[in-house]
């Protein structure tokens, strides 16, 4: 079982005992948080896809750390100037364990009322599509193309 759930702005593709690093969280080291936004769960072949969302489903997560990213070098230069600039960033990070997904929201299944429906749509009549307009007998017929030609 795998679900698709976007924390803290980036979607991440989560399983049960997965740890993961994400943006720097608000919650303390040790406590427990859910993450209600889940765009897609597969539950052993069954697919949920959510509109954006799936409502009721949410994965249950624990705090394990907060730390920092390596650091990542950020180095401008402009040539025959003499302009050069180095700088450095380290990404603020949380390292999260996924404890459970919990899957209690509806699934939507495929009405069978739905296939009537088809059905009547055949029996209505089809939109015609515009005639084209036809050529008049009256209209001059355009003249060939003119070609350069040497004379010799």
């Amino acid at each position: 079982m795998y679900a698709i759930v976007e924390i803290a702005g980036q979607q991440f593709k989560v399983s049960k005992d997965q740890k993961v690093f994400v943006h720097r969280l608000a919650n303390e080291e040790g406590s427990k948080v859910s993450f209600e936004k889940v765009l897609l769960l597969d539950d052993n072949g069954t697919i949920t896809i959510g509109a954006p969302a799936i409502e009721g489903a949410s994965v249950e997560a624990k705090v394990l750390q907060h730390l920092k990213g390596e650091k990542v070098i950020v180095f401008k230069k402009k040539r025959r100037k003499g302009y050069k600039k180095k700088n450095g960033h380290r990404q603020s990070l949380t390292q999260i364990v996924i404890e459970g997904i919990a899957a209690t929201g509806a699934k939507k299944a495929v009405k069978k009322e739905a296939a009537p429906a088809v059905e009547a749509t055949e029996e209505a009549p089809k939109k015609a599509k515009a005639p084209k307009a036809e050529k008049s007998e009256d209209a001059a017929p355009k003249a060939p193309k003119k070609t350069k030609k040497t004379e010799e």
